[in-house]
């Protein structure tokens, strides 16, 4: 049964501002999201669960079509994927990126056009490449010689398939050397500066069956700063400029990939997307204007800048104790919902919910639920010091690569997805239950 709820009042003192903008008081102690109290969802889903704002979701999309009103806004599905999103994305008008044949098959088959997707991958397999054809997606972005070749074989005789040729422009940026993907040090891309890149742009004009119509840069993740973008138009229109001068070739796309960074705890720095816009926009018409270029449409790919501030986390409080001097609180989850905190250190600002704790705040160590001693959700987080077994947290910023990384450690199934909006709550993606777990296990 769907509950509705009325209007809550803003919370007095407490720091929202990586909570999602409809983040407020219900009453004391308690924090509801999209009108629907976060006590209630745990109450009616269980723990742990993803709780997703749709009019978050929404509306940051809208942010990103009015900030780049010329460009093309492709929707990272990696990020996060659910039938849901498939549509919200779809009807804000965004495209959409993907990194595989099931993304792909998923997508379409929710009802997204392929035509207006990009398929990305440093080693697509056969499947991923005749998954792309056969369903006419938009774009496939050649990361590396041997694609060439394979694809325009797979295309067949007859038709075109529109390329573009992935760029590492030898910059680098992003929140950790694990998603650092603009060096040529690195799995993703052609390199500019060995002339790798300008190779395979002569081996794909080579090809009838390849239409290339762009460039694809993408620098990395959690960048918080303009300037490495600023950089990579330069070097990228560098590389434009070179391939006219040998090919005669003009190309009309340059895609910029995402990686735009948020924030995950009060005051951490997130990327200015008005200032990205502006300086993105004013460096590639200066560049082209000095290369005696056209301006190329541009392309961005955000996709945990869309969906990673709208979503948050429910865990229960299983035990607390003390040992050498660090306080423990372990919780119904942990790195089979979240293993970004073991993969990145990324850090979390997790929040008691449904009571108001009586103690002064201390600092503690939320960890998760499995049989490993990197299992930390969230190291060095405040909490009161009276928090107990049963009590609630919820983690804000958990929309993006949440689901999308979980696991089956452990098998203790991955959680389900809720979404909020104007008081209701409804289910998206449900728990995933024993049964599935077993359902694969065909053996004997």
């Amino acid at each position: 049964m769907t509950v509705v709820h009325g209007p809550a009042v803003p919370a007095a003192g407490a720091d929202l501002s990586v909570w999602p903008a409809s983040a407020t008081e219900s009453r004391p102690g308690d924090l509801a999201v999209g009108g629907v109290p976060l006590t209630e969802v745990a109450d009616r889903y269980g723990t742990p669960v993803y709780v997703l704002d749709e009019a978050e979701v929404r509306e940051r999309c809208r942010t990103y079509r009015a900030t780049f009103p010329d460009a093309e806004v492709l929707y990272a599905a990696k990020a996060f994927l659910c039938r849901a999103m498939v549509r919200w994305a779809d009807e804000e008008g965004l495209g959409m990126d993907v990194c595989s044949a099931g993304e792909l098959e998923f997508a379409v088959a929710a009802g997204f056009p392929p035509e207006r997707m990009v398929l990305h991958g440093n080693a697509k397999s056969p499947r991923d490449l005749e998954t792309a054809l056969r369903l006419g997606v938009g774009r496939v972005v050649i990361d590396s010689p041997s694609e060439i070749a394979r694809l325009a074989a797979a295309v067949g005789p007859g038709r075109r398939q529109k390329v573009m040729v992935r760029v590492v422009p030898g910059i680098s940026a992003g929140g950790h050397e694990k998603v650092r993907t603009g060096t040529d040090d690195q799995k993703f891309g052609l390199s500019i500066a060995d002339g790798h890149a300008q190779h395979a742009v002569t081996r794909v004009l080579g090809q009838p069956r390849l239409e290339l119509t762009g460039l694809h840069c993408h620098l990395g993740s959690q960048i918080t700063s303009v300037r490495p973008y600023v950089a990579a138009v330069r070097r990228v229109v560098g590389l434009m400029a070179r391939l006219r001068e040998q090919h005669g070739l003009v190309l009309s796309e340059l895609d910029l990939g995402g990686g735009h960074g948020i924030a995950y705890r009060p005051g951490e720095d997130a990327l200015d997307l008005t200032a990205l816009s502006r300086a993105v926009r004013a460096e590639l018409a200066d560049a082209c204007a000095s290369a005696g270029l056209p301006v190329p449409r541009l392309a961005v790919e955000p996709g945990r800048a869309v969906v990673g501030p709208a979503g948050v986390a429910l865990y229960r409080v299983l035990a607390v104790k003390r040992s050498g001097g660090t306080v423990f609180v372990a919780v119904d989850g942990g790195m089979s919902d979240n293993p970004r905190p073991a993969l990145y250190g990324v850090r979390y600002a997790p929040r008691l919910i449904g009571r108001r704790g009586a103690a002064d705040p201390v600092r503690v160590t939320v960890v998760g639920r499995h049989c490993e001693a990197g299992d930390v959700l969230a190291a060095d987080a405040e909490l009161p010091a009276d928090v107990r077994p049963g009590d609630l947290l919820a983690v804000p910023v958990a929309g993006a690569y949440h689901l999308s990384m979980s696991s089956g450690y452990n098998l203790v199934g991955r959680p389900p997805v809720a979404a909020v909006r104007d008081g209701r709550a409804r289910l998206l993606v449900r728990r995933e239950s024993m049964e599935d777990l077993r359902a694969r296990d065909v053996g004997l």
